[in-house]
């Protein structure tokens, strides 16, 4: 899967994310980015992700889903958006679906003003609640735009912090079987050095899973080859469940993750501190050729196996990695 990042930036100051505000120097165009998608596409990556940031406060969102249909006749099968849904309105659900995008991942961490204040970054529990009924708006409209979660095309996304958000696991389990959309809960990862990550701030996926299977049973579906997420269905037909156990169990063995933020930096990994420079292919000129043997040389060479190593890599030791808003999630 390629995750292509469209912006830096966020309106939301998440702890677990913290984002400049600000975007890095030199920014990609549209023609640069469906350059780095169609190399992609040509060295056999069927997926794209378009992330941040926030995805939607990319003016071009649209656009560039619309400029990449074509890659379908190259093998490209599926494009999808994570966000935070504040700003995808009707319109905007509803132009996206008309321009192609197949899947649709909203973010959420809580289900009280007060959860979603603590978890956004917001200050006041009046933007909490403000904010959680723009979230909830935003999945009646990707559902009216035709996003249907009974095929997968609707998640919902959550970070779970101990202490912080870990008391929202029932009620988002919850909400999702309201809503009939599959929730993914996401262990809390040392991505960045300004979070302030603690090993005391991961609930394991395993935890989690009891947690919640102590309300509703679980049945166990595994894990795909290349997912990220381990998945149940509620015995009582109430839908799916997820976890992404990227700190408790990793799966770098088959990991086919490749990241390129929005200005051009290509990582292999989430967790990478050092990533491969992508532009000099880009600009002046694009140079196909080049691009994709410059991203073919980054994934047959790539050696990171952070997720399994953490626990044996000295502290002292850890290189400074990129943060989480610049990598995309």
């Amino acid at each position: 899967m390629l995750r292509l990042s469209l912006t830096a930036r966020c309106n939301l100051a998440c702890p677990y994310c913290l984002p400049d505000g600000q975007e890095p120097e030199g920014l990609l165009s549209l023609e640069q980015r469906l350059a780095v998608v169609e190399a992609a596409v040509a060295l056999g990556f069927h997926s794209l992700r378009l992330t941040g940031g926030e995805p939607l406060l990319h003016p071009g969102l649209t656009e560039l889903v619309a400029a990449v249909q074509p890659l379908r006749r190259a093998g490209l099968r599926q494009i999808a958006v994570t966000s935070n849904g504040l700003l995808l309105t009707a319109e905007r659900a509803w132009k996206l679906r008309q321009a192609g995008l197949d899947r649709l991942t909203i973010s959420l961490d809580g289900t009280t003003a007060t959860s979603v204040a603590r978890m956004a970054g917001l200050k006041e529990t009046s933007a909490g609640a403000q904010t959680l009924a723009r979230v909830l708006a935003a999945i009646d409209h990707a559902r009216a735009a035709g996003f249907d979660p009974a095929r997968g095309e609707l998640k919902l996304n959550a970070v779970i912090q101990r202490d912080r958000n870990d008391n929202q696991l029932v009620p988002l389990a919850r909400l999702a079987r309201h809503q009939g959309v599959e929730l993914r809960l996401i262990e809390a990862m040392d991505v960045g050095s300004r979070n302030g990550w603690t090993p005391q701030q991961v609930v394991p996926a395993a935890e989690m899973v009891q947690t919640i299977a102590s309300h509703w049973p679980l049945l166990p579906l595994g894990r795909k080859a290349h997912g990220t997420a381990s998945r149940w269905r509620y015995r009582d037909g109430g839908g799916h469940l997820a976890v992404v156990a990227s700190i408790t169990a990793p799966f770098c063995g088959d990991c086919d993750r490749l990241r390129i933020t929005a200005n051009g930096i290509a990582y292999p990994c989430l967790f990478a501190s050092v990533g491969t420079d992508l532009r000099p292919q880009l600009q002046p000129a694009i140079q196909p050729d080049g691009l994709r043997a410059a991203i073919a040389r980054l994934w047959g060479e790539r050696t990171d196996r952070y997720s399994e190593e953490r626990g044996s890599i000295p502290t002292d030791q850890r290189a400074s990695p990129a943060e989480m808003a610049v990598l995309g999630g």
